[in-house]
């Protein structure tokens, strides 16, 4: 899980307690992957229990910092030099969506330009944030990324409607045909 090996990175540059931990991840990623903050301390837990992190004394403000450990760091790096393969990532609801939509018969134009508009609002925000947000080079490689990503699911919506449009055509003149 990238939340894991995303606390072991930035422990990586020193000693922090969770709530550097978390401030830090979601300005990491332009705020686009928001922790709970008993997410880090549980996370912070397991970490501990594995031996990747440990836990210093506590602050006067009764936080505990913790430190990465060799076998953390070791871990990090393993994470770094393992490409994510597609089959590790989640499924794609929309994929699914479109798929089940089609099975059933159902008019799929009205699903797919529904999609459409939705993401052609997330990439209008992702580009406004992009110009607000560009002044960390990890906040702007999650925001492009997240651009190209709608840019490609846009793309890919004008390709479901040719395929559909075609397969409507080929059905129709099939059906014409004695």
């Amino acid at each position: 899980m990238a939340i894991k090996q995303g606390l072991l990175a930035l422990l990586s540059r020193g000693p922090r307690y969770g709530y550097q931990l978390r401030a830090e991840f979601e300005a990491s990623t332009g705020a686009t992957w928001p922790l709970n903050i008993g997410q880090v301390y549980t996370t912070l837990s397991r970490l501990e229990r594995d031996g990747l992190v440990a836990p210093g004394e506590q602050d006067e403000q009764g936080r505990v910092v913790y430190t990465i450990t060799e076998a953390g760091l070791a871990e990090m790096e393993r994470w770094f030099s393992t490409p994510v393969a597609q089959s590790d990532r989640p499924r794609d609801e929309l994929v699914i969506k479109l798929a089940m939509a089609v099975a059933a018969g159902t008019d799929v134009r009205p699903v797919i330009q529904a999609q459409r508009v939705a993401t052609m609002r997330t990439l209008q925000g992702l580009t406004r944030a992009k110009r607000a947000n560009a002044e960390s080079p990890a906040q702007r490689l999650v925001i492009d990324s997240m651009i190209f990503q709608s840019e490609a699911e846009q793309r890919w919506l004008d390709h479901c409607e040719a395929v559909l449009a075609a397969s409507s055509q080929t059905h129709q003149t099939q059906e014409r045909q004695p």
